[in-house]
């Protein structure tokens, strides 16, 4: 039986400014969910979203408020035997809601592989990669130093794909920066994210001169509201276009890949409403011969490790994935940080998420974040595996 859930909000601050069309970050909220079993379980979940709501219609406030109005009496009234009962009880109850469903989904998922001595990726359908590459975010907005940033990645051998965030400019200023970085980085995957800035006219020229210029990807190059116009831009240009915002649920995505609105979907299991629903997504893409990129909501390390085991069970991830988000922060949560090395990252083995959250630096930074905390409760302890 579930015993406790705590919604916390634990703001770390970001290495450095990270620009978008929509806003400029300069601190990561991560939305932590923890749950705690009669027996002596406890699970982690991860609902972070980013720049509050400038870019979504959920904020690490509305979903901690959500959840503890409304997901927690729920959840500790009925005490749902499963995970799958839990979330079939909660689609009943609640509407919408993604990213505080796979928070919970998540700690669920978590209790439930460490019950049985598994790693999530093997509930969810089990892996077929044991390691991920991982793509950076260049989001200085300043060129010189997004190329000297790129270069010093390539060189310690961190990363060697790259994505430039570009829609707050005028769009020859954009495309000069990208072709500047794409001229100084030739042996390097260059795919840009619009953030759906664009109008279909602008995207018209925008990508007509991304592509001239050698770029690999265009990621939501204009709204997710207009799917017609997506699909336009798709037929139009040879280079891959993939759709982010605009793939919101497995409902959603069945639409788009019938429709053949994007050559790629990026699949972030926070958008997606949970692990199950973006393992879904994935295979319908992969029916449909939609290739499949793994993407952020620049979560923190239990909401990254979360997606890594969604994103080692497709059958194939031929654009990689953008796991990037804990690098981008100052401190970590957990008490031996994700195994980043060599271009990517190692799926952690161990049962559940198989990760080990420091307990008090997550309650410490909670408590700074002004959130009134309740006593912790002691639980078993799982060795962290990566």
């Amino acid at each position: 039986m579930i015993r406790s859930i705590n919604t916390l909000l634990v703001p770390i601050p970001t290495i450095r400014e990270h620009k978008l069309a929509c806003t400029v970050m300069r601190e990561q909220v991560l939305v932590l969910v923890h749950i705690q079993t009669e027996d002596g379980y406890e699970g982690w979940g991860e609902a972070t979203t980013i720049g509050g709501l400038s870019y979504a219609e959920e904020s690490p406030h509305s979903i901690k408020t959500n959840i503890d109005t409304y997901f927690t009496p729920l959840l500790l009234k009925e005490q749902p035997a499963s995970t799958a009962k839990a979330m079939q009880l909660l689609s009943l109850h609640i509407n919408g809601n993604r990213f505080a469903k796979c928070a919970i989904e998540t700690a669920l998922l978590d209790i439930e592989g460490k019950r049985l001595n598994l790693p999530v990726s093997e509930l969810i359908g089990g892996r077929v990669r044991d390691r991920i590459e991982v793509a950076w975010t260049l989001a200085s907005g300043d060129t010189a130093t997004d190329i000297s940033e790129a270069k010093q990645m390539v060189e310690q051998k961190k990363h060697r794909i790259f994505k430039l965030k570009i829609g707050s400019n005028p769009i020859l200023d954009d495309v000069a920066h990208v072709l500047a970085i794409k001229k100084a980085l030739p042996d390097c995957r260059i795919t840009v994210d619009v953030n759906q800035a664009w109008t279909e006219l602008d995207a018209m020229q925008g990508i007509g001169l991304l592509q001239a210029g050698g770029v690999d990807l265009i990621e939501q190059p204009i709204s997710m509201r207009n799917q017609a116009g997506l699909k336009r831009l798709k037929e139009r240009f040879d280079v891959a276009i993939m759709a982010d915002e605009i793939v919101h649920d497995p409902q959603n995505a069945f639409q788009l890949a019938a429709n053949h609105c994007a050559d790629v979907f990026a699949v972030k299991i926070n958008q997606a409403g949970g692990l199950k629903a973006a393992c879904l997504i994935g295979q319908m893409a992969h029916l449909a011969g939609i290739e499949l990129y793994g993407g952020t909501m620049l979560e923190g390390p239990i909401g990254t490790a979360a997606s890594a085991h969604v994103f080692s069970t497709y059958p194939s991830l031929n654009f990689d994935t953008e796991l990037f988000g804990p690098l981008l922060l100052t401190d970590d949560v957990l008490a031996q940080p994700l195994d980043y090395q060599t271009f990517g990252l190692t799926v952690p083995t161990g049962a559940g998420l198989g990760i080990e959250v420091d307990k008090d630096k997550v309650y410490h930074y909670a408590e700074q974040g002004g959130v009134i905390l309740p006593k912790l409760s002691e639980s078993k302890k799982y060795p962290a595996e990566t």
